[in-house]
């Protein structure tokens, strides 16, 4: 609805300025000025019309800026979301089609796109799941996020999608704790977990996802990237699954 209004006013503020400006321009009176601004206002009142037309075009413009800008995000940034050092690695690693989430242990629904994930990896054998901290929920998200990292550095691929799926179906409000609880479950080496939360190489991560988003125009969780398409929020398996397919028939997760 605040969308809505805002956008409203900028429609009326665009339509005003732009006779507004013409009136200057021609150094109108100042009662020539609210003469032509009574008429365009009567005009926009009985026909309401071309308000809600220049609101769909604004919208679109704005959506297709959007896209613009993150495709070519996608272009420059495309080696760091594929092949960064602090990626979490799931499914097959040399996969033929790659999907990037961002997501944040605290988020829920990236708790429910979780199962989405699972189930894409157990029906796809040749797809690669890349996993990007992105902790911006709260305190214990970033906490969690060190811990995790920490222990990706220490153990292979597969134990650390385990750890990954244990600790985001933990319920309640996800920190350190309950992180180094399930770093131990997995056979993590507590200490050197300990050790590693607070490093520069931690805090690096951090910077490069932060970085990343800003880039991408991500604002929440959880994010996906496949191809040259940002899908933002868990939309579900079939969905997902449909791109992943796309990717492989065309090269574009939307085939024509």
């Amino acid at each position: 609805m605040f969308k809505s209004l805002r956008m409203l006013a900028l429609g009326a503020s665009v339509a005003f300025g732009a006779f507004t400006g013409v009136a200057q321009a021609q150094a109108l009176s100042e009662a020539q000025k609210k003469e032509i601004q009574e008429v365009i206002k009567d005009y926009l009142l009985k026909n309401p019309e071309i308000i809600q037309e220049t609101l769909i075009e604004l919208d679109r413009r704005q959506r297709d800026a959007e896209i613009a800008a993150r495709q070519k995000a996608l272009k420059d940034l495309g080696p760091q979301l594929a092949s960064s050092k602090f990626n979490g690695i799931a499914g097959n690693p040399q996969g033929d089609v790659t999907i990037v989430e961002f997501f944040d242990y605290n988020c829920g629904y990236c708790k429910r796109g979780l199962a989405d994930l699972q189930k894409l990896i157990k029906d796809d054998s040749n797809l690669k799941v890349v996993l990007k901290d992105l902790p911006i929920l709260s305190p214990g998200s970033r906490d969690a996020a060190a811990v995790a990292l920490a222990v990706k550095a220490q153990v292979k691929p597969e134990v650390f999608w385990d750890f990954h799926a244990r600790l985001m179906n933990k319920s309640g409000q996800i920190g350190k704790a309950q992180a180094l609880e399930v770093a131990k479950a997995v056979g993590a080496d507590l200490g050197a977990v300990e050790k590693e939360v607070g490093s520069a190489d931690i805090a690096s991560a951090f910077e490069e996802s932060r970085r990343l988003a800003d880039s991408l125009g991500l604002s929440g969780t959880p994010a996906y990237i496949i191809g040259d398409e940002v899908v933002i929020g868990a939309v579900g398996y079939d969905k997902l699954k449909v791109k992943i397919d796309s990717m492989r028939k065309c090269g574009k997760t939307e085939c024509s």
